[in-house]
C-alpha cells in the first residue's frame, strides 16, 4: 500500500451507488470536514453549525466530550442547540430539548420524555437523532459526513494530521464565507496564475513580475503536494523569514490545503479549511501556526494580508458567479489548470471507489508542471 492509498472501505449502502456528481454539484462524502477550533467549544455549551446543506449541533459536555448530532428535534423540529446540557435523573449528561424537554443523550438515543406519565409504556430509546463521528486532533474539531443517510458506520480513516503544528495554539486564524459551491472554492485556491491579477498587493507580486516557474508534483495520501521547494523570487513575503525557506504544498480531499514552511529548525504551517456549508456557500478557514520569533513581530501585517486575500478573492467569486448562473462550459488547460482537473478527478476516483466498496485509488501521478505567474 502506497501512502496515496487507503484501506478498503466496508461494502457500500444501497444508498451510496449513486454516479459522481458533476463539477459544482453534490459533495465528497465519506469524508472528515473542519467544524470549529477545539477552543471555541467550551464545556457545557452547544453551537449551531450547518454542513453540507444539514444543521448539525457541536456541543461538549461539562466532563469535556465533544459530540455532533442533528440539530432537529425529532418531536417538534426545535433546534436542539437552543436547550442546554444537563444532567437529571441519574442520567449521564443529556441535551434537554428547550420546547418540551426531551432529552438525547451525546449518541443521539432519546433518554427521557417529561409528559410521559408512569403507566404510559413508551420506549424513548427507539427514538434517535442523527449523530455524527467527530474527532477533536491539533486543536481542531472534525465531524464525519457519512454516505449512509441514516449516518449508520463507522469512518474508515483518520482525520488529517498536520506537519508543523508549534508552538501550541493557533496564532492567528480568519474566515469568511465564500458565496460559492465547494468545487469553485477549492480551484480557485489552487488556481497559481490568479494571484498577479487579484491580489496586486507591493509585497506580493504583481503582473509586471511574471515569470515562468516550474514545479514538481506528486501523489499523496487522498491528495497531492508541491513538492519541497525554495519560494519564488517574485514572492517577497517570504523574506521577512530569512535564512533559507523551504515551503512544501499539499492538497488533500475533501478540501483542506497547506502550506509547511521550513526555516532552519522554525516552522510556519499556514492551514485553509474549506467547509461547505449549503450548496452555493462555502467557509474558508486560514489558520497559522509557529515557533519562528518573527511570527510575533509580523502577525498584525500578516493579519491584514489573510484579510485583504480573503475579500479579493471573495469579490472574484461575486464576480465570477455572474457568468456561472448561465451554466457555460469551462475550458480547463495545462499546465496552470492541472491542479484543478486532479481535484476533479480526485473527487470522481472517492466516489467510484466508496461505490465499488474498494480502496482509494489515486489518480494523479508525478508531473513537473509550468505556468507563467
Amino acid at each position: 500500500m502506497t501512502p496515496a492509498d487507503s484501506a478498503s472501505p466496508p461494502p457500500a449502502s444501497p444508498e451510496a451507488k449513486a454516479p459522481p456528481a458533476a463539477f459544482g454539484k453534490g459533495f465528497v462524502l465519506d469524508a472528515w470536514y473542519f467544524v470549529a477550533l477545539a477552543r471555541d467549544v467550551k464545556p457545557g455549551s452547544l453551537k449551531r453549525h450547518e454542513l453540507l446543506n444539514d444543521p448539525v449541533l457541536i456541543g461538549r459536555t461539562q466532563g469535556g466530550q465533544v459530540f455532533a448530532m442533528r440539530d432537529i428535534c425529532p418531536h417538534r423540529a426545535a433546534p436542539l442547540s437552543a436547550g442546554r446540557i444537563v444532567n437529571k435523573d441519574g442520567e449521564s449528561e443529556t441535551v434537554e430539548c428547550p420546547y418540551h424537554g426531551w432529552r438525547f443523550r451525546t449518541d443521539g438515543v432519546c433518554a427521557a420524555i417529561p409528559s410521559l406519565v408512569e403507566e404510559q409504556d413508551f420506549e424513548t430509546d427507539r427514538i434517535r437523532v442523527r449523530s455524527y463521528p467527530v474527532r477533536e486532533s491539533q486543536g481542531l474539531i472534525f465531524v464525519w459526513m457519512s454516505s449512509d443517510p441514516r449516518g449508520a458506520g463507522e469512518p474508515d480513516h483518520e482525520p488529517p494530521q498536520f506537519p508543523g503544528v508549534v508552538g501550541g495554539e493557533a496564532r492567528l486564524v480568519e474566515w469568511m464565507d465564500f458565496d460559492s459551491h465547494i468545487d469553485h472554492a477549492v480551484v480557485g485556491l489552487m488556481d497559481p496564475a490568479h494571484g498577479p491579477y487579484v491580489h496586486q498587493q507591493w509585497w506580493w507580486r504583481s503582473e509586471h513580475s511574471m515569470h515562468e516557474k516550474a514545479k514538481a508534483f506528486e501523489p499523496r495520501e487522498h491528495g497531492f503536494a508541491m513538492v519541497r521547494h525554495a519560494p519564488s523570487s517574485n514572492s517577497r513575503a517570504y523574506r521577512i523569514l530569512g535564512g533559507a525557506p523551504a515551503t512544501e504544498i499539499t492538497f488533500r480531499l475533501p478540501g483542506y490545503r497547506w502550506e509547511h514552511i521550513q526555516v532552519g529548525e522554525k516552522q510556519v504551517l499556514a492551514l485553509t479549511c474549506l467547509t461547505p456549508i449549503t450548496d452555493t456557500k462555502t467557509r474558508i478557514t486560514q489558520i497559522f501556526w509557529s515557533d519562528h520569533w518573527v511570527f510575533g513581530l509580523a502577525k498584525p501585517f500578516l493579519r491584514m494580508g489573510v484579510v485583504a486575500f480573503l475579500k479579493q478573492d471573495g469579490g472574484m467569486v461575486n464576480l465570477q458567479n455572474e457568468g456561472l448562473r448561465y451554466d457555460p462550459a469551462l475550458i480547463w488547460i495545462d499546465d496552470a489548470d492541472k491542479q484543478a482537473k486532479w481535484y476533479q478527478q480526485l473527487k470522481r476516483e472517492w466516489t467510484k471507489s466508496r461505490v465499488e466498496g474498494r480502496g482509494f485509488s489515486n489518480p494523479v501521478k508525478p508531473a513537473v508542471l509550468k505556468w507563467k505567474s
